[in-house]
């Protein structure tokens, strides 16, 4: 059986804002992980913005990943801790955070996450994804198909990001 086929991958319920919160910060150090305030005014905003991959053995999330859509084309530490920036028509979408518990990596669940998540997304009409990273991700993002901008605007926990993108149409 494929490693993958243990997961349900839909967007998140709002009854799941808790284990969300809980993933982000063991997933995040504290200067970086999204607060509990701003992760569940984002699940309330746009839901339909997350994907969770749940164990289908336990039923719980074993890793998300989020965004929300804008049409701008760079990266801010607004987007953030601010879901009201969201725009359902914008043409990217910027990726806040993807989680994959510890006990869950290694298997290719962030990839496919990622995977699902811009086939979804490339549906609805976005162009591309975008998402910061701290230098040592850079290669794993690479392989999963991003292309490197170049440091970020982005200061979010006073840390040097690089931006990334993940185009959607040729």
């Amino acid at each position: 059986m494929n490693q993958l086929e243990k997961f349900e991958f839909r967007d998140i319920e709002r009854n799941e804002t808790e284990q969300a919160v809980e993933i982000e910060q063991i997933c995040f150090p504290p200067n970086e992980a999204c607060s509990r305030e701003h992760m569940s005014e984002r699940i309330a905003a746009v839901p339909e913005l997350f994907l969770v991959a749940i164990d289908k053995e336990t039923g719980k999330i074993a890793g998300f990943l989020n965004g929300i859509a804008t049409e701008e084309d760079d990266f801010r530490d607004e987007f953030f801790i601010d879901a009201s920036l969201n725009d359902p028509t914008g043409k990217n979408v910027m990726l806040l955070g993807l989680d994959v518990l510890p006990e869950y990596r290694g298997q290719g669940l962030a990839r496919e996450l990622l995977n699902q998540y811009a086939q979804r997304e490339q549906k609805n009409g976005r162009r591309q994804l975008i998402l910061t990273c701290l230098e040592e991700k850079v290669g794993m993002y690479l392989k999963f198909g991003l292309i490197d901008r170049g440091i970020s605007n982005s200061t979010w926990g006073g840390e040097e990001w690089h931006e990334m993108t993940y185009p959607l149409v040729d």
